[in-house]
């Protein structure tokens, strides 16, 4: 699913680094710019509530720190890649004018 988001946002002219470590944080699937990460949320990671709890704890770890985070599901990525798109292209357009 990373590959897919990868080529995706390649192909928006959008640059990704992938797999970055945060301190504080942990690894994030993708950083674009200085301060967005991208999600991407497989099945797995939602099944439990202490995954999800997980996640939103590093959430609002990134966000004390400065980082927006935007968390997608396959579904989304797969099948509503256009609503995936947008919402990234609204969070670098925000941080362009700040």
């Amino acid at each position: 699913m990373e590959s897919l988001i990868r080529l995706r946002l390649h192909r928006l002219g959008i640059d990704a680094r992938t797999q970055v470590w945060i301190t504080g944080v942990g690894e994030v699937d993708f950083v674009v710019g200085e301060r967005l990460i991208i999600e991407a949320d497989g099945r797995a990671n939602h099944e439990g509530d202490g995954l999800r709890a997980k996640d939103l704890h590093r959430d609002a770890a990134a966000a004390a720190l400065g980082y927006q985070t935007l968390r997608f599901t396959y579904a989304m990525i797969v099948h509503d890649w256009q609503a995936v798109a947008a919402a990234i292209e609204g969070a670098l357009r925000r941080d362009t004018r700040q």
